[in-house]
């Protein structure tokens, strides 16, 4: 990338690149996303992969995004989870709609959050069914992890009782 003008303050030496209108903006004006700050949607959207944004893109386009990220996020920390045991109380609850699936995951609490962060996005309120499986992995000598992967059904729950 050549060095330009920044297309806030019109500074020279303007090296980076903003990720929504590709102008050159300096590190002074540039607004940072962490790399990864959007990982629970299934496939982030394109303008959201970049981490480096002009003043104006990240105000227009970027901080909304964000406030919507966190808005599922605070809804699918809320959803009802019923798990494969609980069938009894489910058992009236609708199971149309395709498992949530997800593989391979590092830790329990992630796992669950994602599966609930893309039952939100899908507009339910909870997850029936749900599934949770843990595999030890010794990739060689003394050092294990542990891979978890789980599935549950998305629902929508209308009775207030079992919310």
């Amino acid at each position: 990338m050549e060095n330009s003008n920044c297309c806030v303050c019109q500074k020279p030496k303007a090296n980076l690149e903003c990720g929504v209108c590709h102008e050159h903006v300096c590190k002074k004006c540039a607004q940072f996303v962490e790399d990864g700050s959007f990982s629970f949607y299934k496939t982030v959207p394109k303008i959201l992969q970049s981490t480096v944004f002009c003043g104006p893109c990240y105000d227009r386009e970027i901080s909304p995004a964000i406030a919507e990220y966190e808005q599922i996020m605070k809804k699918a920390k809320g959803i009802s989870i019923f798990m494969k045991e609980d069938s009894k109380i489910t058992q009236r609850f609708s199971r149309k709609e395709n498992p949530i699936e997800i593989k391979e995951c590092e830790d329990k609490d992630e796992l669950v959050m994602r599966m609930a962060f893309l039952a939100v996005t899908g507009g339910f309120n909870a997850l029936v069914d749900v599934e949770i499986k843990h595999e030890k992995v010794k990739p060689g000598g003394k050092y294990q992890y542990t891979n978890w992967s789980g599935k549950g059904i998305p629902t929508l729950v209308t009775s207030s009782r079992h919310l």
